[in-house]
């Protein structure tokens, strides 16, 4: 049973958003979220628990990117989140250095 043409994206350009927030941006959003989770926390445990997480994370974002009704959006949202997590694991590596 074919889709309703009336729920589909008609712009080319809005699904080329949709899609490459789906894949780039959800996977930015994945590592960046996991990588602040390892500058505070135990690294190894973070990096053994991001090989199963971190697909799934990826998969619902990748969802939630396709369920947005605009990919300009969508892209920002995302790059919000990779920069909110960057801040995240900078202030991580700051104030919880590595001491070997």
């Amino acid at each position: 049973m074919p889709a309703n043409p009336k729920y589909l994206t008609q712009s080319k350009w809005q699904r080329f958003l949709k899609i490459t927030a789906a894949i780039l941006g959800g996977y930015f959003v994945s590592v960046s979220f996991h990588l602040a989770l390892a500058s505070w926390f135990n690294k190894t445990n973070v990096v053994i628990t991001m090989a199963f997480s971190g697909f799934i994370l990826w998969v619902a974002l990748m969802i939630i990117a396709f369920l947005a009704k605009s990919g300009w959006k969508i892209w920002g949202i995302y790059l919000l989140l990779t920069l909110l997590f960057c801040g995240i694991m900078y202030l991580g590596q700051t104030y919880n250095p590595i001491t070997k």
